[in-house]
């Protein structure tokens, strides 16, 4: 009986001593709401998501507006401007220890606007916040300085992701990678494409669009998803094969019921004339070639054929890690709830919150 009693008193004090603090992620000003908090380990951070797309991705002190290796990434949270009252996606984070961690919101150049955020930054959040807007690095040593390093000026084009789902339609404008070209044509074209139904297929299989064109994708029945790969690691994410830290766009599982009369639609915008290459992520259906491109040179060996059957033989076993860069990125929406993050890059979702993006290769 003493042991139940000391073991009850124990767990008592141990939930006592789990805070949980709640932080505001936009929603007007660019701004995390707190800005900082000061927690234990064992603590947790929840990160609700308002207006309009914004991210909760850790960096570092020295570069705070650069994704940190193996950092937590909350992906991309997009909320419509007409949803005042909720539900919110949110993204919740543990705390590991007493250690500083640096996080950011990595739309457009919102953290270049400030928008930063820290758990335990002792004295410098001042001077991370300074960093992130003089788009500097700084010393991790420091307290309150701020020493500037040259930058060379990179063209970065805007690329506008909309998605319809759900009785939701939410259109972002973000940064594309640098260096891709910017749209050019003055009368741009809506390419219709097919996903699943009746077949394992995206119908057509492969397009030729022009810069300025956009992709539309239709899910149909089952479970599908219209997801950026690489011509070398077909059935891998290009998000998770990049050695450059590229992310590629994503759609998430569009579910459509067998007797569904509505179908969610998933639309990037092409920035340049590279070669995308797109595969189906649910279990099994790359591998049977359920595969897409835009632009595949079919004059060349990296066609659309050779991209279907390099799909077919690796069937998504592929270690191998590729450099391309299509210059296309873009955002989802999923029903979904609390993102749970840590910082080894893994994600799972818990609960029902509400609408849930991603695009970094978190969420964790």
């Amino acid at each position: 009986m003493m042991f139940s009693s000391l073991f009850m008193a124990f767990a008592v004090v141990s939930l006592a001593q789990a805070v949980q603090f709640n932080v505001t992620v936009g929603g007007g000003p660019l701004r995390y709401d707190p800005q900082f908090v000061n927690a234990n380990p064992g603590d947790t951070i929840i990160f609700t998501f308002k207006q309009s797309n914004h991210t909760a991705s850790q960096s570092t002190f020295a570069q705070p507006c650069v994704k940190a290796s193996n950092g937590f990434d909350s992906g991309f949270m997009p909320v419509s401007s007409s949803n005042t009252d909720g539900p919110f996606p949110a993204a919740q984070y543990t705390v590991q220890d007493m250690n500083p961690v640096w996080v950011y919101c990595k739309q457009g150049n919102h953290c270049e606007q400030g928008m930063v955020f820290a758990i335990n930054p002792g004295t410098q959040f001042a001077a991370f916040q300074a960093a992130a807007m003089g788009n500097t690095t700084v010393s991790s040593s420091s307290s309150a300085s701020v020493t500037a390093t040259a930058t060379t000026p990179t063209g970065v084009v805007t690329a506008t992701a909309t998605i319809t789902g759900g009785g939701q339609t939410v259109t972002t404008t973000y940064g594309s990678f640098p260096g891709s070209a910017a749209p050019t044509s003055a009368i741009s074209t809506d390419h219709k494409v097919v996903v699943g139904g009746s077949t394992l297929t995206y119908t057509p299989s492969n397009i030729t669009a022009q810069i300025g064109d956009t992709v539309t994708f239709q899910f149909m029945q089952k479970n599908h998803t219209a997801t950026q790969s690489t011509f070398a690691d077909p059935c891998r994410s290009l998000t998770l094969t990049s050695t450059s830290g590229q992310v590629g766009f994503d759609s998430g599982f569009m579910a459509v019921a067998s007797n569904a009369t509505t179908f969610p639609t998933y639309t990037i915008q092409i920035n340049n004339t590279a070669p995308i290459w797109v595969y189906c992520k649910q279990s099994g259906h790359c591998g049977q070639g359920m595969v897409f491109s835009v632009n595949a040179v079919e004059s060349g060996a990296n066609n659309f054929a050779a991209f279907k059957a390099q799909a077919i033989r690796l069937n998504g076993t592929s270690s191998t890690s590729s450099t391309t860069s299509a210059g296309v990125q873009a955002t989802q929406t999923k029903s979904g709830g609390v993102v749970k993050m840590n910082d080894r890059g893994t994600r799972v979702l818990v609960g029902i919150v509400g609408v849930v993006s991603m695009a970094g290769m978190f969420l964790a």
